[in-house]
């Protein structure tokens, strides 16, 4: 029998300019963690259908929520830095034996916005670098 879980619960930290996994998930109203896997074409002459291999996995994230001066003084301080930071990922939430997702990313956008008839905005987007770990909260 499955086990669902609201998203109201979803946990995303990510390092400071200081290297400290600092957790914005307060401010957060969605997260997308999209994982891709690339696949190079190995079809030959005579085939009657595509054959393919896997090649190399890729993953972003994007986050948005309500703005928050500190959490901006944190985006603001990552964006365009040349080490990556750190982050885990709880679409579950942190309690412990759930699942959360870790690795290494950049900073790649980040926007800000405010409209007359609702509350300040922003949205980030990151670049993961290397290998995704999927374990659990402890």
């Amino acid at each position: 029998m499955p086990t669902f879980r609201h998203g109201k619960s979803t946990a995303f930290k990510v390092d400071n300019s200081s290297g400290t996994l600092t957790d914005i998930s307060n401010t957060l109203t969605d997260v997308t963690f999209p994982q891709t896997i690339e696949t190079a074409e190995t079809t030959a002459f005579g085939s009657s259908a595509k054959t393919y291999i896997v090649g190399l996995t890729d993953s972003t994230i994007s986050v948005s929520g309500t703005w928050d001066a500190t959490v901006d003084a944190h985006l603001a301080g990552i964006l365009g830095q040349t080490a990556s930071v750190s982050f885990e990922y709880g679409p579950e939430g942190t309690t412990s034996t759930y699942i959360k997702y870790s690795g290494e990313c950049y900073l790649t956008s980040y926007e800000k916005s405010g409209s007359v008839g609702d509350a300040v905005k922003y949205s980030a987007e990151f670049q993961v670098t290397g290998a995704v770990t999927r374990g659990t909260w402890s």
